[in-house]
């Protein structure tokens, strides 16, 4: 039998390993709760009617950008709240503040870095006229007296307008599937658009092909607010990661069937690849 001063020993031990194990688990779950406290919120916009890139299905958004920009977000330790509008109110979001980043293919031009910041480029595109495919239309120089359709706001515009089309010849659309619908039902003669986006249209439906190659050579940075350099740098940091690491490589598989011809792996400053669409 065990006398009483053995007794209170043990039991002094007893308290003292319990408190201990307290202890650590109450370090490892404080720890696992500041971590998730540092996590930076970032307030994510995109346009979800430019397929491969964004779209949505079963109210779920899914897309090239989509899960680039999760991947880019999860190697920074940043956490992604992400919200849809029309492509014409991403850049007047940024600048509003309303949001912090914006995905949606958007091409880095030079009006648009005064407005707002880019990140290095991530994919090189380029713009591409799509017609129904027993149509006499071979180049974007047979379109000056034929209905266009595009996408409002976009570099199509901008070409379309610079190639001499007459602006009441200019079908624009707020979503690019509605252009697609135009030259279906034959409101429009043909489409000119960013050709990954054609040619997605393309592959699932056999009465359009893409002619003439591409029209210009554009790239797509991730839009970010201006005046936020910290920002900047973790999109930058983590697009750079992601490359090295072979998640972007992933992207191209998932996402162009492993075409990496629009795969951009060096680090492209937005200033040196930004369209100069002063020049009309």
């Amino acid at each position: 039998m065990l006398n009483k001063k053995m007794y209170r020993s043990l039991l002094l031990v007893g308290i003292l390993t319990t408190s201990v194990l307290a202890g650590c688990g109450t370090s490892s779950s404080s720890s696992s709760q500041s971590q998730a406290s540092k996590q930076q919120i970032i307030k994510v916009a995109a346009d979800t009617t430019f397929p491969p890139f964004e779209s949505e299905k079963d109210g779920k958004v899914q897309g090239f950008d989509i899960d680039m920009i999760n991947a880019i977000a999860k190697q920074e330790n940043l956490k992604v709240e992400l919200s849809t509008m029309q492509f014409t109110g991403l850049i007047p979001a940024l600048q509003a503040q309303s949001v912090d980043v914006a995905v949606a293919g958007i091409t880095i031009k030079k009006s648009r870095l005064n407005a707002v910041d880019f990140s290095n480029a991530y994919y090189k595109s380029g713009l591409s006229v799509l017609t129904k495919t027993n149509s006499p239309i071979q180049s974007v120089d047979d379109l000056k007296t034929k209905l266009v359709a595009t996408k409002k706001g976009t570099s199509s515009v901008d070409l379309l307008k610079s190639k001499g089309i007459p602006e009441k010849n200019i079908k624009q659309f707020d979503n690019i599937n509605d252009a697609y619908s135009a030259l279906a039902s034959g409101g429009a003669e043909a489409v000119v658009f960013d050709n990954p986006v054609n040619l997605d249209y393309a592959n699932s439906n056999k009465d359009v092909h893409v002619v003439g190659g591409l029209l210009t050579g554009e790239y797509y940075g991730i839009a970010v607010v201006k005046n936020n350099p910290e920002l900047l740098k973790k999109i930058n940091d983590g697009l750079k990661t992601i490359k090295a690491n072979g998640e972007y490589k992933k992207l191209f598989a998932q996402y162009f069937g492993g075409d990496q011809s629009g795969a951009v792996q060096e680090e492209l400053d937005p200033a040196k690849v930004a369209l100069d669409d002063s020049k009309k």
